[in-house]
């Protein structure tokens, strides 16, 4: 595994330094931070750290996020941080190798990198990182690299590229990775990677590695040649991968593969999006957030308004499958009224890979406002919510940090920034989490970073008294579905 000396050295002084708790003003938790933004060229906005994603494998825990955030899309390097004991605590941070010029790579032809994704490979004992380079200048994304680990998520190698698609314009976005960790299946040690082509108007593409993201298969198309972004696919125990995406046409739909990812079939509806769009221009869209239980049903969520009378706000939804063909009807999280005038967005869901049926455990993080008009500016805070019964009754939320303002995170060309997603992951029977935190700068234009707020309970039967709904509050008007922001690459 190839490392370098200088982040040995800053990680080292940052675990004496920055690896320190403190309590967020407002919220109800305390926070640790784990990682900084180290880098000083001046094409990035310093001190940024945003986008996480994180997974969990037994006790195990890797987080990865964009560092240093470029205006206009990407960022400097891709960051990450391990935790060994469920999220309780975390090792110093790290940065992977061999990808950018900006991160002290010379040889490297690429500018910025951008949208991690974290998995793990049971068969073969890997975990992997991938993320989308960029080339300076037209800001293409001709591949989409993998790092990989062997040593429990301690130590990165140089990235390997994904081969790009057929296709005459190659442009990617939105890769997300998983792999098949079911023992049982006919498919065990298959990983596939989703991303969507820009250069050929968003269409949907797979590739599959079955030796532990060594070397990827050649992207290929759905039977339907669907067109859209942010899938993120789950395997089910028989070896069925199930890839959630927002499509193009206002829906969040989902396709499928019964073959070790050889061909993927045309796909699904899941349901329409109602999105209202977020005020202070943030940056978001309603984006899946999908994940699976030990029974093989699928859990996606995302933002949206339809249970808000004139979709004057969003709450977080969810819907279920067990085939990623039929779809239940999108249900509310019931984190506060329909008339609290708060604004949720940005979710992270998390579904207890050990836990079935009625006992299916869900814990989510998401962003939101307490007003959704923003009347005398908007405070941006970070919630968390979960569910001991698959999402028939929540717990009373819990705000994990915030306020924040929108000028003390990452401006971007698409709205200040915190990620297109989040994530929240479980090890053992508690949940953990990731996520942007932004506060006054003092050296740096910024002071946005990572920060964890530990292992997170799970509700009780006892404790969770909020039901979930399906019935909306009446027709919506003046719908916005979120599609807008297609016309921009998402990276």
């Amino acid at each position: 595994m190839k490392t370098r000396s200088r982040w040995a050295a800053l990680c080292a002084a940052f675990a004496l330094t920055a690896l320190v708790v403190i309590g967020a003003a407002g919220a109800n938790v305390t926070l640790t931070q784990v990682s900084a933004d180290p880098f000083t060229n001046p094409t990035s906005q310093h001190a940024t750290e945003l986008e996480p994603d994180t997974f969990a494998h037994h006790g195990t825990v890797v987080a990865a996020f964009q560092v240093g955030r470029f205006f206009n899309g990407g960022a400097s390097d891709i960051g990450f941080v391990r935790s060994g004991n469920g999220g309780a605590s975390w090792d110093a941070p790290g940065f992977l190798p061999g990808m950018t010029f900006n991160s002290g790579d010379p040889s490297s032809p690429y500018e910025r990198v951008s949208d991690p994704s974290v998995a793990y490979d049971a068969a073969h004992g890997v975990w992997l990182i991938s993320s989308i380079p960029l080339l300076p200048g037209n800001l293409v994304v001709p591949t989409v690299f993998v790092n990989r680990s062997t040593d429990d998520g301690q130590t990165w190698s140089n990235p390997i590229s994904i081969p790009p698609p057929v296709s005459n314009s190659v442009d990617l976005d939105k890769n997300w990775t998983v792999c098949d960790n079911h023992a049982s299946s006919p498919f065990f040690g298959h990983c596939y990677t989703e991303l969507d082509n820009f250069g050929d108007g968003d269409l949907e593409l797979m590739s599959t590695s079955t030796d532990g993201g060594l070397t990827w298969s050649t992207p290929i198309r759905t039977d339907g040649n669907d067109k859209g972004l942010g899938g993120q696919p789950v395997v089910q125990p028989s070896g069925r991968v199930i890839v959630p995406f927002e499509s193009l046409n206002g829906t969040i739909t989902a396709f499928s593969s019964d073959n070790g990812g050889a061909s993927w079939s045309r796909g699904f509806k899941v349901s329409g999006i109602r999105f209202h769009g977020v005020a202070g221009n943030l940056r978001t869209s309603p984006l899946p957030s999908a994940e699976i239980n030990a029974d093989g049903k699928v859990y996606v969520a995302w933002e949206d308004c339809r249970f808000r009378k004139g979709c004057t706000a969003n709450d977080i939804v969810f819907s279920t499958s067990t085939d990623g063909v039929n779809w239940s009807d999108p249900a509310r999280v019931p984190i506060d009224d329909v008339n609290s005038g708060a604004d949720h967005f940005i979710p992270g869901l998390a579904v207890d890979p050990t836990s079935s049926g009625a006992g299916t455990r869900l814990a989510l993080t998401y962003y939101f406002y307490p007003d959704t008009t923003c009347a005398g500016g908007c405070q941006l805070d970070v919630g968390y919510i979960s569910s001991p019964d698959g999402g028939a009754h929540w717990g009373a939320p819990t705000q994990l940090a915030g306020p924040m303002t929108l000028d003390q995170i990452a401006q971007t060309s698409q709205g200040p920034m915190v990620g297109d997603y989040i994530s929240t992951s479980f090890s053992g029977n508690r949940a953990t989490t990731v996520f942007a935190v932004g506060k006054p700068p003092t050296t740096a234009a910024f002071d946005e970073a990572m920060y964890s707020p530990g292992r997170l309970a799970i509700a009780s039967a006892a404790q969770a008294t909020r039901v979930a709904t399906t019935r909306g509050a009446g027709p919506v008007t003046g719908v916005g579905t979120g599609e807008t922001h297609h016309a921009l690459k998402n990276d």
